[in-house]
């Protein structure tokens, strides 16, 4: 059995991290909040830009546009977003699996695998990694990005697509579902395509758009904007992954440190009492020599 030191000692310390703990969870939680707000507001956009997207793909002169033009995968780029610190739970190792995974499969097919890291536990796991370029590294973006936070990175995609220094691009993050729920997902950035589902009365895009100046040009900018409605969406739904991944895991170290509290100070109480015991039994020893 430990010492009466020993035991107030930990008590003590396990006390102090509680208090770490549940201020994380606190702080964490009241993120969790406007973090949700605003990847939900943002969602419609986002599903109207992925229609757009789709019908543009009907279009006969998107094939001639740089971003929308499909290549034989030799290298392909992968975008992973990650957190800048840990304690978040499962957080950055599902998203990271999720690389590792792809990552292995290009291997497999002789495709040549390149990462652009957000945040710091990406690039740190990603240098492990053999035969992986890494592109570029980004900092986290805070906890209110911005679309200007993102230019760098989109000019950096559209360079390299448009160059052909890579054939495909491919972003992970972690989308969110519900506080209890959070799933690492893949999402095909370039070429620019999503499959549209066809209906009998589908019409090909051109034959009820009017494009001003011209389609070469709407089709350009469209691309990239719709490209960055992407990225912009995956950060925000990362984002508020995180702080519920965190919340939760920081609720539940609250309450294990509760539970080793209360085990800790019965073992102090268990012990104190059999000190205390012991103590009287030498007194009355003591005193029955001294009588006898």
């Amino acid at each position: 059995m430990a010492s009466l030191i020993v035991l107030k000692r930990r008590i003590g310390s396990i006390r102090n991290t509680r208090q770490i703990t549940k201020a994380m969870e606190l702080v964490s939680s009241s993120k969790l909040r406007r973090a949700q707000a605003a990847a939900q507001s943002s969602r419609a956009y986002r599903e109207f830009a992925y229609e757009l997207l789709a019908r543009l793909n009907q279009i006969r002169e998107v094939e001639r546009q740089p971003l929308f033009r499909k290549r034989p995968v030799k290298r392909r780029l992968y975008v992973v977003i990650t957190s800048n610190s840990g304690l978040a739970g499962a957080y950055n190792a599902n998203v990271l699996k999720l690389l590792a995974q792809d990552i292995k499969r290009d291997q497999a097919a002789s495709v040549k695998s390149s990462v652009i890291t957000i945040g710091n536990k990406g690039v740190q796991f990603v240098r492990r990694l053999a035969d992986v370029e890494i592109l570029a590294h980004y900092p986290a973006f805070g906890d209110e990005p911005s679309e200007g936070d993102i230019q760098p990175l989109l000019a950096s995609l559209v360079e390299n697509y448009e160059n052909a220094n890579v054939d495909e691009v491919r972003l992970l993050f972690t989308d969110f579902k519900s506080s209890l729920t959070q799933v690492a997902s893949e999402l095909a950035l370039l070429p620019a395509s999503v499959e549209l589902a066809e209906t009998p009365d589908t019409k090909p895009a051109s034959s009820f758009m009017n494009f001003e100046p011209d389609v070469e040009t709407v089709i350009a900018n469209t691309g990239i904007r719709l490209v960055q409605v992407q990225i912009y969406q995956a950060l925000l739904e990362s984002l508020a992954s995180e702080h519920a991944m965190r919340a939760l895991a920081m609720k539940n170290a609250t309450d294990n440190a509760n539970d080793l509290i209360e085990d800790y100070t019965l073992e102090y109480n268990s012990a104190r009492q059999g000190k205390i015991t012991q103590e009287i039994a030498e007194i009355s020893g003591g005193a029955e020599a001294l009588n006898g």
